[in-house]
Protein backbone atom coordinates (compact mmCIF):
# COMPACT_ATOMS: atom_id res chain seq x y z
CA UNK A 1 0.00 0.00 0.00
CA UNK A 2 1.36 3.45 -1.03
CA UNK A 3 0.34 5.85 1.97
CA UNK A 4 3.67 7.83 2.15
CA UNK A 5 3.15 11.31 0.83
CA UNK A 6 -0.80 10.70 1.09
CA UNK A 7 -2.46 13.83 2.66
CA UNK A 8 -2.49 13.41 6.63
CA UNK A 9 -6.26 13.65 8.25
CA UNK A 10 -6.09 16.19 10.77
CA UNK A 11 -9.30 14.45 12.44
CA UNK A 12 -6.93 12.54 15.19
CA UNK A 13 -6.85 12.21 18.86
CA UNK A 14 -4.08 11.58 20.73
CA UNK A 15 -5.33 10.15 24.01
CA UNK A 16 -2.00 7.79 24.51
CA UNK A 17 -0.16 7.77 28.16
CA UNK A 18 -3.67 9.22 29.53
CA UNK A 19 -4.90 7.50 32.62
CA UNK A 20 -8.80 6.48 32.59
CA UNK A 21 -10.86 4.34 35.17
CA UNK A 22 -14.39 3.29 36.00
CA UNK A 23 -14.51 6.07 38.43
CA UNK A 24 -14.05 8.54 35.40
CA UNK A 25 -17.69 7.27 34.09
CA UNK A 26 -19.82 8.65 37.25
CA UNK A 27 -19.90 5.42 39.43
CA UNK A 28 -22.83 3.41 38.83
CA UNK A 29 -23.47 4.26 35.21
CA UNK A 30 -19.55 3.35 34.34
CA UNK A 31 -20.29 0.37 35.92
CA UNK A 32 -23.50 -0.79 33.84
CA UNK A 33 -21.66 0.76 30.55
CA UNK A 34 -18.82 -1.40 30.68
CA UNK A 35 -20.68 -4.74 31.44
CA UNK A 36 -22.91 -3.79 28.49
CA UNK A 37 -19.79 -3.54 26.37
CA UNK A 38 -18.13 -6.80 27.86
CA UNK A 39 -21.53 -8.54 26.47
CA UNK A 40 -21.21 -6.88 23.28
CA UNK A 41 -17.74 -6.86 22.51
CA UNK A 42 -17.02 -10.45 24.60
CA UNK A 43 -14.32 -9.04 27.29
CA UNK A 44 -14.65 -9.38 31.11
CA UNK A 45 -15.33 -6.08 32.48
CA UNK A 46 -13.55 -7.73 35.43
CA UNK A 47 -10.42 -7.51 33.65
CA UNK A 48 -10.49 -4.28 33.39
CA UNK A 49 -7.85 -2.23 36.08
CA UNK A 50 -6.23 1.54 36.48
CA UNK A 51 -2.80 0.38 35.87
CA UNK A 52 -0.30 1.00 38.78
CA UNK A 53 2.52 3.08 38.72
CA UNK A 54 2.42 6.99 38.63
CA UNK A 55 -0.11 9.52 38.91
CA UNK A 56 1.05 11.30 36.16
CA UNK A 57 -1.90 11.32 33.40
CA UNK A 58 0.73 10.87 31.49
CA UNK A 59 2.82 8.11 32.69
CA UNK A 60 2.41 5.78 29.98
CA UNK A 61 3.34 7.89 27.24
CA UNK A 62 6.86 6.05 27.34
CA UNK A 63 4.96 2.54 25.92
CA UNK A 64 4.90 4.92 22.91
CA UNK A 65 7.89 4.59 20.81
CA UNK A 66 9.21 6.13 17.65
CA UNK A 67 7.47 3.09 15.78
CA UNK A 68 4.32 4.16 17.39
CA UNK A 69 4.93 7.80 16.28
CA UNK A 70 4.81 6.06 12.43
CA UNK A 71 2.09 4.10 12.84
CA UNK A 72 -0.09 7.31 13.61
CA UNK A 73 0.91 8.91 11.09
CA UNK A 74 -0.19 6.20 8.54
CA UNK A 75 -2.84 5.99 10.48
CA UNK A 76 -4.12 9.72 9.61
CA UNK A 77 -3.09 8.94 6.41
CA UNK A 78 -5.45 5.96 5.99
CA UNK A 79 -8.24 8.69 8.10
CA UNK A 80 -7.06 11.05 5.14
CA UNK A 81 -7.93 8.70 2.21
CA UNK A 82 -10.98 7.58 3.68
CA UNK A 83 -12.03 11.00 4.39
CA UNK A 84 -11.32 11.76 0.72
CA UNK A 85 -12.80 9.03 -0.88
CA UNK A 86 -16.43 9.21 1.04
CA UNK A 87 -16.14 13.18 0.56
CA UNK A 88 -16.77 12.47 -2.95
CA UNK A 89 -18.88 9.50 -2.78
CA UNK A 90 -21.39 12.26 -0.92
CA UNK A 91 -21.06 14.66 -2.65
CA UNK A 92 -21.72 12.78 -5.71
CA UNK A 93 -24.86 11.47 -3.75
CA UNK A 94 -26.22 15.17 -3.18
CA UNK A 95 -24.63 15.02 0.82
CA UNK A 96 -22.13 16.13 2.53
CA UNK A 97 -19.75 14.13 4.38
CA UNK A 98 -18.85 15.04 8.04
CA UNK A 99 -16.06 12.36 8.73
CA UNK A 100 -15.48 11.26 12.37
CA UNK A 101 -12.52 11.89 14.58
CA UNK A 102 -10.52 9.17 15.12
CA UNK A 103 -9.24 8.44 19.22
CA UNK A 104 -5.43 6.61 19.88
CA UNK A 105 -5.47 5.40 23.09
CA UNK A 106 -3.23 2.91 25.47
CA UNK A 107 -4.99 0.43 27.43
CA UNK A 108 -8.47 1.78 28.06
CA UNK A 109 -10.27 4.64 27.01
CA UNK A 110 -13.61 6.58 27.98
CA UNK A 111 -15.78 7.52 25.35
CA UNK A 112 -19.49 8.50 25.45
CA UNK A 113 -20.69 4.95 24.75
CA UNK A 114 -18.71 3.45 28.35
CA UNK A 115 -15.55 2.85 28.63
CA UNK A 116 -13.40 0.47 26.49
CA UNK A 117 -10.04 -1.12 26.42
CA UNK A 118 -7.42 -2.85 23.97
CA UNK A 119 -9.19 -6.65 24.29
CA UNK A 120 -12.31 -5.03 22.88
CA UNK A 121 -10.55 -4.19 20.13
CA UNK A 122 -10.89 -0.53 17.32
CA UNK A 123 -14.61 0.25 17.69
CA UNK A 124 -16.71 3.10 16.92
CA UNK A 125 -19.17 5.22 19.07
CA UNK A 126 -21.82 6.90 17.36
CA UNK A 127 -22.73 8.71 20.59
CA UNK A 128 -19.61 10.62 20.26
CA UNK A 129 -18.87 9.73 15.87
CA UNK A 130 -15.72 8.76 17.12
CA UNK A 131 -13.50 5.61 16.21
CA UNK A 132 -11.45 4.29 18.70
CA UNK A 133 -8.47 2.60 18.36
CA UNK A 134 -5.11 1.15 20.23
CA UNK A 135 -2.18 0.48 18.12
CA UNK A 136 -1.41 -2.63 20.02
CA UNK A 137 -4.32 -4.06 18.07
CA UNK A 138 -1.69 -3.94 14.72
CA UNK A 139 0.21 -5.81 16.69
CA UNK A 140 -2.26 -8.53 17.64
CA UNK A 141 -3.85 -8.48 14.48
CA UNK A 142 -0.20 -9.65 13.67
CA UNK A 143 0.78 -12.39 16.21
CA UNK A 144 -2.68 -13.39 16.90
CA UNK A 145 -4.99 -13.40 13.84
CA UNK A 146 -1.57 -14.04 11.11
CA UNK A 147 -2.95 -11.29 9.14
CA UNK A 148 0.19 -8.97 8.50
CA UNK A 149 0.65 -6.23 6.59
CA UNK A 150 -0.11 -2.24 5.71
CA UNK A 151 -3.42 -3.02 4.29
CA UNK A 152 -4.58 -5.46 6.80
CA UNK A 153 -4.53 -2.57 9.00
CA UNK A 154 -6.09 -0.38 6.41
CA UNK A 155 -9.01 -2.41 6.23
CA UNK A 156 -9.35 -2.62 9.83
CA UNK A 157 -9.44 1.37 10.06
CA UNK A 158 -12.11 1.83 6.91
CA UNK A 159 -14.22 -1.04 8.55
CA UNK A 160 -14.66 1.10 11.31
CA UNK A 161 -14.78 4.47 9.40
CA UNK A 162 -17.75 2.46 7.47
CA UNK A 163 -19.72 1.99 10.87
CA UNK A 164 -19.87 6.20 10.94
CA UNK A 165 -20.92 6.29 7.34
CA UNK A 166 -23.67 3.86 8.16
CA UNK A 167 -24.51 6.43 10.85
CA UNK A 168 -24.37 9.51 8.56
CA UNK A 169 -26.67 7.22 6.50
CA UNK A 170 -29.39 6.20 9.35
CA UNK A 171 -27.84 2.76 8.72
CA UNK A 172 -26.79 1.95 12.16
CA UNK A 173 -28.97 1.27 15.15
CA UNK A 174 -28.49 0.61 18.59
CA UNK A 175 -30.24 -2.33 20.66
CA UNK A 176 -29.80 -4.90 17.43
CA UNK A 177 -30.33 -8.70 17.56
CA UNK A 178 -27.49 -10.81 16.69
CA UNK A 179 -28.58 -11.41 13.33
CA UNK A 180 -29.49 -7.37 12.71
CA UNK A 181 -25.66 -6.64 14.09
CA UNK A 182 -23.88 -9.74 11.82
CA UNK A 183 -25.82 -7.51 8.80
CA UNK A 184 -24.38 -4.55 10.14
CA UNK A 185 -21.01 -5.55 10.54
CA UNK A 186 -20.86 -7.33 7.11
CA UNK A 187 -22.26 -3.78 5.57
CA UNK A 188 -19.54 -2.21 7.05
CA UNK A 189 -16.98 -4.97 5.33
CA UNK A 190 -18.34 -4.10 1.96
CA UNK A 191 -18.00 -0.06 2.85
CA UNK A 192 -14.72 -0.90 3.38
CA UNK A 193 -14.38 -2.91 0.14
CA UNK A 194 -16.06 0.36 -1.56
CA UNK A 195 -13.39 2.98 0.30
CA UNK A 196 -10.75 0.94 -1.02
CA UNK A 197 -12.07 0.40 -4.92
CA UNK A 198 -12.58 4.14 -4.86
CA UNK A 199 -9.65 5.35 -3.38
CA UNK A 200 -7.18 2.56 -6.38
CA UNK A 201 -9.06 5.09 -8.48
CA UNK A 202 -8.88 8.95 -7.34
CA UNK A 203 -5.39 7.75 -6.76
CA UNK A 204 -4.57 6.35 -10.45
CA UNK A 205 -6.57 9.40 -11.53
CA UNK A 206 -4.14 11.91 -10.19
CA UNK A 207 -1.18 9.24 -11.57
CA UNK A 208 -0.30 7.81 -8.28
CA UNK A 209 -0.58 4.28 -6.75
CA UNK A 210 -2.06 2.86 -3.83
CA UNK A 211 -2.86 -0.53 -3.67
CA UNK A 212 0.32 -2.77 -4.73
CA UNK A 213 -0.41 -6.44 -5.46
CA UNK A 214 -1.43 -8.64 -2.64
CA UNK A 215 -2.89 -5.90 -0.57
CA UNK A 216 -6.42 -6.81 -1.53
CA UNK A 217 -5.35 -10.46 -0.24
CA UNK A 218 -4.00 -8.76 2.94
CA UNK A 219 -7.57 -7.78 4.11
CA UNK A 220 -9.59 -10.86 2.72
CA UNK A 221 -7.20 -12.52 5.27
CA UNK A 222 -7.64 -9.96 8.08
CA UNK A 223 -11.23 -10.46 7.46
CA UNK A 224 -11.14 -14.02 7.33
CA UNK A 225 -9.16 -14.64 10.44
CA UNK A 226 -11.68 -12.67 12.28
CA UNK A 227 -14.73 -14.27 11.10
CA UNK A 228 -17.05 -15.00 14.26
CA UNK A 229 -16.59 -19.20 13.39
CA UNK A 230 -12.89 -18.43 13.45
CA UNK A 231 -12.44 -16.44 16.63
CA UNK A 232 -15.27 -18.95 18.42
CA UNK A 233 -13.12 -22.08 17.66
CA UNK A 234 -9.92 -20.37 18.73
CA UNK A 235 -11.71 -19.74 21.98
CA UNK A 236 -14.01 -22.37 22.63
CA UNK A 237 -13.52 -25.26 20.23
CA UNK A 238 -17.10 -25.22 18.75
CA UNK A 239 -19.05 -22.98 16.45
CA UNK A 240 -22.52 -21.62 17.96
CA UNK A 241 -23.51 -19.81 14.70
CA UNK A 242 -26.79 -17.96 16.59
CA UNK A 243 -24.15 -16.50 18.60
CA UNK A 244 -22.80 -14.81 15.75
CA UNK A 245 -22.41 -11.06 15.98
CA UNK A 246 -19.76 -10.51 12.78
CA UNK A 247 -20.99 -12.88 10.56
CA UNK A 248 -17.96 -15.55 9.20
CA UNK A 249 -14.96 -15.79 7.69
CA UNK A 250 -16.64 -16.39 4.31
CA UNK A 251 -19.14 -13.58 4.93
CA UNK A 252 -16.65 -10.79 6.00
CA UNK A 253 -14.37 -11.64 3.09
CA UNK A 254 -17.32 -12.11 0.61
CA UNK A 255 -18.82 -8.79 1.57
CA UNK A 256 -15.42 -7.13 1.25
CA UNK A 257 -14.86 -8.41 -2.15
CA UNK A 258 -18.63 -7.08 -3.12
CA UNK A 259 -17.66 -3.86 -2.28
CA UNK A 260 -14.44 -3.68 -3.90
CA UNK A 261 -15.53 -5.33 -7.09
CA UNK A 262 -18.57 -2.96 -7.12
CA UNK A 263 -17.59 0.56 -5.59
CA UNK A 264 -20.89 1.45 -5.13
CA UNK A 265 -22.65 1.87 -1.84
CA UNK A 266 -25.86 0.35 -3.31
CA UNK A 267 -24.21 -2.83 -3.85
CA UNK A 268 -23.89 -3.05 0.21
CA UNK A 269 -27.46 -4.51 0.85
CA UNK A 270 -26.87 -7.22 3.28
CA UNK A 271 -30.26 -7.37 4.42
CA UNK A 272 -30.63 -10.81 2.72
CA UNK A 273 -27.59 -12.44 5.01
CA UNK A 274 -29.15 -14.82 7.73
Amino acid sequence: MQWIGGRRSTNIEDRRGMRVGPMALGGGLGTVALLILGMIFGFDPRDVGIPSGSDSPTSLAETDSGDNDERKEFVATVVGFTEDSWSEIFREAGREYRPPKLVLYTQAVESACGFGQAAMGPFYCPNDQKVYLDLSFFQELHDRFHAPGDFAQAYVIAHEIGHHVQHSLQLLNSGQSNRASVRTELQADCFAGVWANRTERSQQAGARDFLDPGDIDEALRAASMIGDDKLQMESRGYVVPESFTHGSAEQRMRWFRQGFQSGKVSACNTSGEN
